[in-house]
C-alpha cells in the first residue's frame, strides 16, 4: 500500500477501514427473519403481529441510517444485531405508551393552561368512572320515563348557587347552560343575540388570549358586528350611550384575562353599564373568562369580581370556564336571564356545542362541593387556600429527607399565580424550595426532572430550580425526594 493510500502510514488504520454500506446491509435480517426469533414470536403473542412488525422496521430502519451515515463498523452491527429483540421491545413500549401522562406541577401556577388547568376532585373521578362504566340517564327522565335534558344535572345545582343567591335588578330568573368551552360560549351568546347586529365593546377589552382566540374575530364568526367605543386606556358610559343605535343588539364586558392597563385609566363600572343597558332596553353580556363561585377575597385576592358579583350587579348573561377558578372540567357555562338563555337553548350551535356525559358527570360533583360548602374538596381552591406557613413546613420536611445528597437547598419566599388568565395582577404568598446540584445547572436539573417517572415541572430562575409545593399534591412528595435523589446519585 503507497504512503497516499495509507496517509497516515500506520499499519493499523487499514486494519480499521470500514467494509462498504452494501456488505453491511447484507447482514441486515428480513422483516420474515426477525419474525421468527422466540423472542420477538413472544412480543408479538402478547402485543399483537401488526405492532411488533412495525416496531422491527423501525428499528431496522434506524440500523440502516446509522449504516449509511458511517456511524456502524461491522463489529457495532454484529452488537446492535444481537440486541434486536431488546431494541424491538424498548421501541414498542414507546410507541404504545400513552402521549396523555399524569406528571407533578411544581410550578406554582395554579391554573397552568400548559398542564390541563384544574385537576378534579377525588368525588368528581369517581362520578366520571361510575358514569363511563355503565349506562346513564343523561337525558332520560327516571319519573315519567320520556326523554328528559342533559342540562337538567347542573341547573338544579346553579339553581341554588345563584339564582337563590342573586338579587338582581330585573328580579328575573336565572338559568345556565354549558358548552365545551368558554370560546364557544361567546360564541353561542353572541350569534343568538346579535347576529345581524352591533355589539358595543370598549377598546380597551378587545383581548387575545392563548391559541390566538381574539374578540373580534369571535365576534365575526358569530355574525354580529364589531362597535368600538372609548380609547386603550378610557372607556366611560357616555361612550357607550353615545355609540347606541337602532341597530346594537348587545352591550358587552370582557374581561383582561392576561393583562392589566395601568395608569392614566378609566372604566365603565358593570353597575353603569346595567343601568344604560335597562334605560336602552339592551342585554348586558359579561365574558367573566375565569368565573368564580367563591369569594376570592378569601384567599387575599381582590379586584375580581365572581358570576354571583355580575348577576347582583344586573348584567343579563355571563360566560365563564369550568376548568379555571371554579375548579371543574373544561365547559363553557352560559348563566343569566333564563328568557336570553332559552333562546341560545334553541340555538342549532347549542347542539354542535354541547358537552357529554363526563363532562357533566365532573361539572355535577364540582358544583355539590360548593352547596356543601366544602372547598377543599376541589384542588384548585384547596391549592388557593394554602398558607405560606402550611408550605413551608412541607418544604423543610422534603428537604430534610435529602440531607447528605449533592444537593444544595434554600428556603426562600416566593409568589404563586392563579394563572388561567385570572387576576393577572395577583399572587400568593408561599414558601419555595431552590434547588442546585453539584455538577448540573438548572436548566440540566429541570430538564432530569421533566425526564422522571413521573415528570417534575419546575420554574428555573437566577441559575436554581424552584419548587413551590402549592401545586404539588402532599401525596407527590416522596416523587420528588425519589427524582432528585436518583439524579444527585
Amino acid at each position: 500500500m503507497s504512503s497516499q493510500e495509507n496517509p497516515s502510514g500506520n499499519p493499523r488504520a487499514s486494519a480499521r477501514v470500514r467494509p462498504a454500506p452494501e456488505t453491511l446491509f447484507r447482514k441486515l435480517p428480513s422483516i420474515n427473519e426477525v419474525m421468527l426469533g422466540r423472542s420477538v414470536a413472544a412480543l408479538e403473542a402478547v402485543h399483537g403481529r401488526e405492532p411488533v412488525v412495525d416496531a422491527a422496521r423501525a428499528v431496522l430502519a434506524r440500523i440502516r441510517e446509522e449504516i449509511t451515515s458511517g456511524l456502524l463498523d461491522e463489529r457495532a452491527l454484529d452488537l446492535a444485531l444481537s440486541g434486536l429483540p431488546d431494541a424491538i421491545e424498548k421501541q414498542l413500549r414507546q410507541e404504545l405508551k400513552y402521549s396523555l401522562r399524569p406528571l407533578i406541577n411544581a410550578t406554582g401556577v395554579i391554573l397552568h393552561t400548559n398542564l390541563g388547568r384544574s385537576p378534579l376532585g377525588e368525588t368528581a373521578i369517581e362520578h366520571i368512572s361510575q358514569t363511563a362504566a355503565s349506562y346513564s340517564n343523561l337525558e332520560f327522565d327516571l319519573a315519567s320515563g320520556a326523554r328528559g335534558k342533559r342540562d337538567i344535572h347542573v341547573e338544579r345545582l346553579l339553581q341554588r348557587l345563584l339564582h337563590e343567591e342573586t338579587q338582581s335588578p330585573q328580579s328575573v330568573q336565572v338559568s345556565t347552560i354549558v358548552v365545551n368551552n368558554n370560546a364557544a360560549a361567546v360564541l353561542l351568546a353572541l350569534n343568538t343575540l346579535a347576529d345581524g347586529g352591533e355589539v358595543i365593546v370598549s377598546r380597551g377589552e378587545l383581548v387575545e388570549i392563548g391559541g390566538s382566540f381574539r374578540i373580534p374575530d369571535v365576534m365575526a364568526k358569530s355574525g354580529a358586528v364589531l362597535r368600538e367605543v372609548g380609547t386603550t386606556n378610557r372607556t366611560r358610559d357616555s361612550d357607550y350611550e353615545r355609540a347606541i343605535t337602532d341597530r346594537t343588539r348587545l352591550l358587552l364586558r370582557v374581561h383582561r384575562s392576561n393583562f392589566e392597563i395601568t395608569g392614566f385609566t378609566e372604566q365603565a363600572s358593570t353597575a353603569e353599564l346595567s343601568a344604560l343597558a335597562r334605560k336602552r332596553g339592551i342585554p348586558l353580556m359579561e365574558d367573566l373568562g375565569s368565573g368564580a363561585l367563591f369569594d376570592l377575597r378569601a384567599v387575599g385576592i381582590s379586584g375580581e369580581h365572581g358570576v354571583l358579583d355580575s348577576l347582583r350587579t344586573g348584567v343579563d348573561v355571563v360566560t365563564y370556564s369550568g376548568d379555571k377558578l371554579l375548579g371543574g372540567p373544561q365547559a363553557g357555562l352560559i348563566s343569566g336571564n333564563r328568557d336570553l338563555i332559552a333562546r341560545m337553548r334553541s340555538n342549532s350551535l347549542f347542539r354542535a356545542l354541547r358537552v357529554d356525559k363526563l363532562i357533566y358527570a365532573a361539572l355535577e360533583a364540582t358544583l355539590l362541593a360548593y352547596v356543601r360548602h366544602d372547598h377543599d374538596a376541589i384542588p384548585a381552591v384547596r391549592m388557593m387556600r394554602l398558607t405560606k406557613e402550611e408550605i413551608g413546613k412541607r418544604a423543610e420536611k422534603l428537604a430534610s429527607r435529602l440531607a447528605g445528597q449533592k444537593l444544595k437547598f434554600e428556603i426562600v419566599d416566593g409568589e404563586s399565580l392563579l394563572g388561567g388568565g385570572a387576576a393577572p395582577s395577583s399572587v400568593l404568598p408561599t414558601r419555595i424550595l431552590a434547588v442546585a446540584c453539584e455538577g448540573l445547572s438548572a436548566d440540566e436539573l429541570a430538564t432530569r426532572l421533566r425526564g422522571s417517572e413521573p415528570p417534575i415541572v419546575a420554574r428555573v430562575e437566577e441559575g436554581r430550580v424552584l419548587l413551590d409545593l402549592r401545586t404539588v399534591f402532599p401525596e407527590q412528595d416522596v416523587a420528588i425526594v425519589d427524582a432528585l435523589t436518583r439524579i444527585a446519585s
